[in-house]
């Protein structure tokens, strides 16, 4: 009784508490991003792979491991048929420079409001939790890379790569 009291308290309201798993569809989004455009999930549908790589906080040291990780390996991922999405709950203005600091070659989106992330139940207190999801042409996420594990983009590049879902 105590605990769920506690876990009441401490998980914001409304809140899905359940993780997305592999399998299932992913969530559409419609986010602002650094190179200016407006950038859907559906744009890449029947297209390409989505990697969509939620983080922190930019300018951060993991988040800048991260996303500096994910550009250097940008050739093995275009190999792949995936396109890379950064996501993290700072303001557009943020990931611009965020993303000009690092020369990336792909996009971050800014989910300011924190939608997105909520929608791929990944949304904390005050930013996103480090999760990456493959996404297949057809939309489905067909692997799922948490907190270290997402650190590092060549485990998200064999999952590109394999025909079949990546345990969790």
């Amino acid at each position: 009784m105590m605990l769920t009291l506690a876990l009441a308290l401490l998980l914001p309201e409304g809140e899905p508490t359940e993780k997305l798993r592999i399998g299932e569809p992913a969530p559409a989004f419609s986010l602002a991003a650094s190179n200016g455009k407006t950038i859907q999930l559906a744009d890449f549908k029947g297209k390409k792979k989505v990697v969509l790589a939620f983080f922190p906080k930019a300018f951060t040291g993991g988040c800048t491991k991260e996303m500096s990780g994910f550009r250097d390996q940008q050739s093995a991922f275009d190999e792949a048929g995936a396109q890379i999405l950064g996501i993290s709950m700072d303001d557009l203005e943020t990931q611009k420079k965020f993303a000009e600091s690092l020369k990336l070659t792909f996009p971050l989106l800014a989910d300011k409001s924190g939608r997105t992330a909520s929608a791929y139940r990944v949304k904390g207190a005050l930013w996103a939790n480090r999760t990456t999801f493959i996404i297949n042409e057809a939309g489905m996420i067909i692997a799922i890379f948490e907190g270290k594990d997402a650190l590092d983009p060549v485990a998200a590049v064999g999952a590109c790569v394999r025909k079949t879902p990546t345990a969790r």
